[in-house]
């Protein structure tokens, strides 16, 4: 609508003006717009004055027994059957070609060369979980994890395998799980993102943002990246010569001109968002670099994690990093095992040895690392912890040579721990081969409902009204908690 058109009002068909008035329902939208703009929320639209943080804490729908939410992502699908769902079926028919359907990146297939899992398996713990070598030292923890054995998702592909894990959707332009979550609950902490990724330090995945968006909810939702070193977010420091009293008088003078301009725009979510995104960086220039700062964590928390080895450095400070994230109240964690690069990733077609050898090599003892700092303070039974990839691998060899096995969301494993979570059990089969989810199957969705569930928001009255329906992070349909691990 162009500024002059309200002086020509009048001038305006019966059609035009029903459009406009919306029949007379105006006062219904009015009231969907304010349930779901932060800014309105406690305010009147006539004369907007007042910036309200879309990021305020908000109150859990129902009981919470978590707090925050590390999501640990493998990208690339882990193979299952080599990490923890072992199949000694596999081993008697290892290089022989048999009639068993798959679908992968390669299609649909009735047949396919068996490749023997190349790990021996162990048991661990009180529960005496077998867990394969990959992993010895996640293995010394499996008293603290439930194993979901029979996940499955609709597609094989990465860039929709990665949205449908993030987001619950095979096609972009949906908010994720972690923008799910800070929007039901906000932020206890005004100094730091609600929401923080950490990528690869090969990239990010096959679609980047899109995996952290906060599709059609404002964007204050949206993931922030930030890195593990001591630049934490670039171009975050003053400028040259600013002073943080010249750069606050600054502030306040972009944020009065941002608000006028918004009292005209009242569901302007990207200007609510950047307004935010201004005094969030503010207040960031001088709390993130504490946030990173690990001079004051003793030796013996750093080789916890494996920051003393080159091998896990890397991730292991995302991880401690996430940790000391969470005692300072944000809300979601992701952390990527896996860059949208060549063998960056754990995406074995080739040589599966290899690049399993690789990625598990790097992550397992800062993972086990996470699960047992969290632990010895007190803070595991208030973070979700979450492993997984956008989907597993099949039992079969992708090429007429090699180890390497195509992609496989038919049938995968994921795990959970903490926050409410029941430690030591698995839940949930696969087939004799490892190829389809056939006891107890769990889609992503219910795995979705169980965080969300865990952090006190119900999965199927969390709605966002959007594109004339109440949209759920569980779909319209909605989508049942695991309740055999809670």
């Amino acid at each position: 609508m162009h500024d002059n058109d309200a002086n020509q009002f009048c001038r305006r068909t019966r059609r035009e003006f029903l459009w406009e008035a919306g029949a007379g329902f105006g006062a219904l939208g009015l009231t969907g717009l304010m349930h779901n703009n932060p800014l309105l929320a406690n305010d009147p639209p006539k004369g907007i004055t007042k910036f309200i943080n879309p990021m305020a804490p908000k109150k859990p729908m129902i009981p919470a027994k978590a707090k925050a939410v590390i999501f640990l992502f493998m990208y690339g699908g882990p193979s299952q059957v080599d990490t923890f769902d072992e199949k000694p079926k596999l081993k008697e028919l290892d290089g022989k070609t048999i009639d068993v359907k798959t679908f992968g990146r390669g299609g649909h297939k009735n047949k396919g060369r068996v490749v023997g899992p190349k790990y021996a398996f162990k048991n661990y713990g009180k529960c005496g979980k077998r867990v394969s070598d990959l992993f010895p030292h996640v293995g010394s923890c499996v008293d603290d994890i439930a194993f979901l054995h029979s996940m499955y998702a609709e597609s094989p592909i990465h860039g929709s395998g990665l949205l449908m894990m993030n987001s619950g959707r095979l096609l972009s332009g949906s908010p994720c799980l972690g923008s799910w979550v800070t929007y039901g609950l906000g932020s206890v902490n005004e100094n730091l993102p609600g929401f923080v990724v950490m990528l690869d330090n090969s990239g990010g995945p096959i679609s980047g943002p899109k995996n952290w968006s906060s599709g059609y909810m404002p964007a204050a939702y949206q993931g922030v990246q930030i890195r593990a070193d001591k630049t934490p977010i670039h171009d975050l420091a003053m400028p040259e010569g600013t002073t943080r009293e010249q750069q606050r008088d600054l502030l306040d003078r972009l944020k009065e001109k941002n608000q006028q301009h918004l009292a005209t725009r009242a569901d302007n979510s990207e200007l609510v968002a950047r307004i935010a995104s201004y005094e969030l960086a503010f207040k960031m220039q001088e709390h993130a670099p504490e946030a990173v700062d690990f001079s004051k964590e003793d030796e013996e928390t750093k080789k916890l994690y494996g920051i003393d080895e080159k091998r896990t450095e890397d991730f292991g400070r995302k991880c401690l990093l996430a940790r000391r994230l969470v005692e300072r109240g944000v809300r979601f964690i992701q952390i990527y095992s896996g860059g949208n690069h060549n063998d960056h990733n754990w995406d074995a077609h080739g040589d599966l040895v290899k690049n399993h050898n690789l990625h598990a090599g790097n992550t397992d003892k800062p993972i086990a690392g996470l699960i047992k700092d969290l632990k010895r303070k007190g803070l595991l039974d208030s973070t979700i912890i979450i492993w997984s990839g956008e989907f597993g691998r099949q039992p079969t060899a992708e090429y007429a040579q090699g180890t390497g096995r195509d992609h496989n969301a038919y049938g995968f494993t994921s795990w959970m721990a903490g926050g409410g979570i029941r430690g030591g059990v698995s839940v949930g089969t696969t087939d004799e081969l490892g190829n389809f989810a056939v006891d107890d199957r769990f889609h992503v969705k219910n795995l979705h409902a169980t965080v969300l569930q865990q952090m006190g928001l119900d999965p199927n009255k969390l709605t966002y009204f959007y594109g004339g329906l109440d949209q759920k992070l569980v779909g319209v349909e909605g989508a049942e908690p695991i309740k055999q691990i809670i």
